[in-house]
């Protein structure tokens, strides 16, 4: 690191023209190669998988996507010349359109189905050759054209489904805009200096122009969701400002001490660059750890995310150098009063975080208490999470995709927003006798309120159903109707008969995602944990830092986990912040594990490191929590306010999901900075007092030394050494408490 920095300085021009030119070049590339955004949801050993591959190979005409043209009259019924003679001439041009397979109208005896009882709604199916994710984000883009070029008086017409949506967009609105607003408001009232507060700004905004950039030329070769470089830009702005935010504070504390620039930033480079070269890696593996999943959706909201982190924290370890070293001198009072007041680096003795420090070491048992039961409290919601995507009838306001499911809605009920497929394997002719049992069976089941007619495939192989529920898809109802289907209604025909009878499509396959990503949760949380408590205990050399870091990083997620539930699922103040009852989308719990554990992880390896570097320097627990308190406790509070922020901004746009995951982060920040890291973690530390740092020397010889309090906390102190277990003599420095 030392050495890194030194080469840094000294050639800070070319350091700064490389992040330039890096930037530029591959903004470029990604401009002329454009982006392909894609959901990949494969999901193999699952039943839609099955039925998605069965579809694929015998019936292609039915293995693609599926949207609606929805149309509504005011006047009269569908079936009136004006009408029929503006939907069956837009159907026509429809079905002529690139990757359109056909389209189902309702005015032929197939589409008897589609049109309502009273006759003043209908919809046509359109049929595509591939997936949505397959297809280019375009491919529903003449479709929106075409029906915007109708207008008949009294006539409503959207289309919905999953190439519409995509053609629709994605968008957050203004909130990187406010994010970014409200996080150099905070650097303001931090560093009162406006260069001071807009470094952490241009640095952070380079790793993010670069990191972006290789996201989308990521696109072309993994699948990524439109929603991976939202996400991404939430968590490289929250952390890449938090990084520069901590060695800018680093520099002007060593400053006052050295009263020179080269030195002050090597020295900040030697323990605050340090920390977050191991927080950033321990972000990086969290969010890895989403590999552990098993499920490729998750893959490329895992890739991007670690672009944007690695790409933030690379610019606060290069470029951040070399822009304090070129204007360092105005971050700083260069006087000798403000030199005198820095008093050698000490925290001043009345500051408040100090005092606070004290008061929470003097009531140890009975703040660790409280704070335990105030995480715990916030738990208490997650005992009735439920996992499931949310449909379109939560997209943004004036998207077709909301039109279409709240006119099909009032039209034929919510359920013919998420119609089941059902498929039967016809082993020889003889089996299509079977056909008809097999549609009764479906229509027969409770909440299910009309089975389309089968359709064979040309090899007369595949039989497949439109099975349309009575529930909308992301009700609890429409998971219990495909459960029951799979496991009490087709069962005993598949037995009678041999055949193999599965129900899939895009509601089906959405079920089977929350499934699969809630058996997948626990080994994915597993992994990394024991992967970053095993980081943290040969940084820091103890057995109780990795076991205490895991047990409050997880109170934080599960406390964050809990008031999402209670707001987005439940419909606590949902009225107020502009949302709607639903289910948790089955990703959030686990990019929000993997964001909150590393960002946990974060303040957990700032606020610890510099407690270990007061322990080497002074060799007395107690003191070095209220210094290690004392010297963080201002920058880690600007850091989660800014967090939050940034968090916080991301509830300003339309995105369901994208507000979910922004209000879990920000209640994941605010409880860690807020209850973990100001009251827990001193108590729990001052009531451990040396046990803390204890570690058997066997182990510890063995065990490979990793210098992260820097180079100057060894010079000044003893060597940093832990105490062998059974030893209780504690070596003080002359520290005044």
């Amino acid at each position: 690191m030392l050495a890194v920095t030194r080469w840094v300085i000294h050639h800070r021009l070319r350091v700064f023209l490389a992040w330039v030119a890096v930037a530029v070049l591959t903004t470029a590339l990604a401009n002329v190669a454009g982006r392909n955004y894609a959901s990949n949801f494969s999901l193999p050993g699952t039943e839609a998988q099955r039925v998605l591959d069965l579809l694929t190979r015998e019936f292609k005409a039915q293995s693609g996507d599926v949207d609606t043209i929805v149309f509504r009259t005011d006047r009269g019924t569908v079936d009136s010349p004006e009408i029929r003679g503006a939907i069956e001439p837009l159907l026509a041009q429809i079905s002529r359109m690139p990757h359109v397979v056909s389209v189902l109208s309702p005015f032929t005896p197939r589409g008897a189905l589609q049109v309502s009882r009273d006759r003043g709604t209908a919809f046509a199916v359109v049929n595509y050759d591939k997936r949505a994710n397959l297809l280019p984000n375009a491919t529903g883009q003449p479709v929106l054209a075409a029906i915007d070029a109708i207008h008949v008086p009294g006539l409503q017409v959207a289309a919905g489904g999953q190439v519409i949506e995509q053609a629709e967009g994605f968008s957050v609105g203004p909130a990187t805009t406010v994010g970014v607003i409200a996080a150099l408001i905070i650097l303001l009232l931090t560093f009162g200096s406006l260069t001071a507060a807009g470094m952490p700004l241009v640095t952070a905004g380079f790793g993010l122009v670069t990191g972006t950039a290789l996201i989308g030329l990521g696109t072309h070769v993994t699948s990524m969701a439109n929603v991976a470089p939202e996400l991404a830009l939430m968590i490289g702005l929250g952390v890449g400002i938090d990084y520069a935010l901590f060695i800018v504070t680093r520099f002007r504390e060593n400053y006052g001490r050295l009263g020179d620039v080269s030195e002050s930033i090597v020295e900040a480079m030697d323990t605050s660059g340090r920390a977050i070269l191991l927080a950033g890696t321990t972000v990086m593996i969290a969010l890895l750890g989403m590999f552990a999943t098993g499920v490729s959706f998750m893959y490329g909201l895992a890739i991007a995310s670690v672009l944007a982190v690695l790409l933030t924290m690379l610019a606060s370890l290069t470029l951040l150098p070399a822009l304090l070293s070129r204007f360092g001198m105005r971050l700083v009072r260069p006087s000798r009063a403000a030199r005198r007041r820095a008093a050698a680096a000490k925290p001043p003795r009345g500051s408040l975080w100090r005092r606070w420090s004290l008061m929470v070491q003097s009531r140890p048992w009975p703040l660790a208490l409280a704070s335990l039961a105030v995480m715990l409290a916030f738990l208490v919601p997650v005992l009735g999470l439920r996992l499931d995507n949310s449909d379109a009838g939560n997209d943004p306001s004036g998207t077709s995709t909301l039109k279409a499911f709240n006119l099909l809605a009032q039209g034929f009920g919510p359920g013919f927003n998420g119609p089941l497929e059902v498929v039967a394997e016809l082993r020889s002719p003889a089996d299509a006798a079977s056909l008809p049992a097999i549609r009764a069976a479906v229509a027969s089941s409770s909440d299910v309120v009309a089975v389309t007619p089968a359709r064979l495939s040309p090899s007369g192989k595949v039989a497949v159903f439109e099975a349309y529920p009575g529930s909308a898809p992301q009700d609890q109802a429409t998971t219990d109707l495909v459960n029951r289907l799979r496991h009490e209604v087709l069962p005993p025909i598949r037995h009678r008969t041999g055949m193999s009878i599965l129900v899939g499509g895009f509601t089906a396959g959405s079920i089977d995602f929350a499934s699969v990503l809630s058996a997948k949760l626990p080994l994915f949380i597993a992994v990394v944990v024991v992967l970053s408590a095993l980081l943290l205990f040969v940084i820091f050399r103890s057995l109780v830092i990795p076991v205490q870091a895991a047990a409050m990083n997880l109170l934080s997620i599960g406390g964050a986990l809990g008031a999402t539930v209670l707001v987005f699922q439940d419909g606590f103040l949902a009225g107020v912040l502009g949302i709607q009852k639903g289910p948790v989308e089955p990703w959030v719990p686990v990019l929000m594990f993997a964001v909150v554990f590393g960002l946990s992880m974060d303040y957990e390896v700032f606020l610890v490191s510099r407690v270990r570097e007061e322990w080497v320097r002074h060799r007395d627990a107690s003191i070095a929590v209220v210094n290690g308190i004392a010297f963080t406790g201002r920058v880690i509070s600007a850091a989660a306010a800014i967090m939050i922020c940034v968090f916080l901004s991301f509830m300003v746009g339309d995105e369901r999901a994208v507000k979910e995951f922004g209000f879990g982060l920000a209640a994941a920040v605010f409880l860690d900075a807020l209850v973990v890291r100001c009251v827990l973690l001193p108590a729990v530390l001052e009531l451990l007092g040396t046990v803390t740092w204890k570690l058997p020397r066997r182990l510890d010889a063995r065990l490979p030394r990793i210098n992260i309090e820097g180079s100057s906390a060894r010079a000044s102190g003893r060597p940093a050494e832990p105490v062998a277990a059974g030893t209780d003599e504690r070596e003080r420095a002359p520290v005044a408490r």
